[in-house]
């Protein structure tokens, strides 16, 4: 299995999502099994098999989220190094031809969320900037040509 990196702060909240799943959600998607089958005919019974369907994804997404778990290697605030742009480092670039400045937060791929500014160490910008310091300016191909950023600053998360 591949191993999975997250934040501490990752960390916490797979945990968090699957207590919730494994306990209030098994709970709803149980009590709506049992309030179908009392309509009777299980064989004719379209809100039972909605009810079975959403208890098969409920569990395999619980698997899935336990199988991450288990692979799960934790970056820790100390780990972060302020020197180099790693896994955990929030980063101020600057796009050095539209000169405008985006901060990110470079995170491992279970955890990336572009809307919430958090880029994966697998993404484009992420994988360019990876070992990069403070005021080095690197290239980032992408399909319609090459991006160039400045690190302007690099803070653990």
């Amino acid at each position: 299995m591949k191993e999975v990196i997250l934040t501490a702060e990752g960390y916490d909240k797979l945990k968090s999502e699957i207590e919730y799943l494994s306990t209030e959600k098994r709970r709803e998607v149980a009590d709506r099994i049992r309030i179908a089958r009392e309509f009777g005919d299980i064989a004719e019974n379209s809100e039972y098999d909605d009810a079975k369907n959403e208890q098969a994804m409920l569990e395999h997404r619980i698997a899935t989220l336990e199988e991450r778990l288990v692979a799960a290697r934790v970056i820790e605030k100390g780990d972060v190094s302020k020197d180099v742009v790693s896994i955990g480092s929030h980063v101020r670039l600057r796009d050095v031809d539209a000169r405008e400045t985006v901060e990110y937060h470079i995170v491992g791929s279970a955890e990336a969320n572009p809307a919430e500014h958090r880029l994966s160490n697998e993404s484009p910008v992420g994988k360019a900037i990876i070992g990069h310091k403070k005021g080095e300016t690197v290239e980032v191909p992408t399909p319609r040509g090459s991006l160039k950023y400045k690190i302007l600053e690099i803070k653990a998360a």
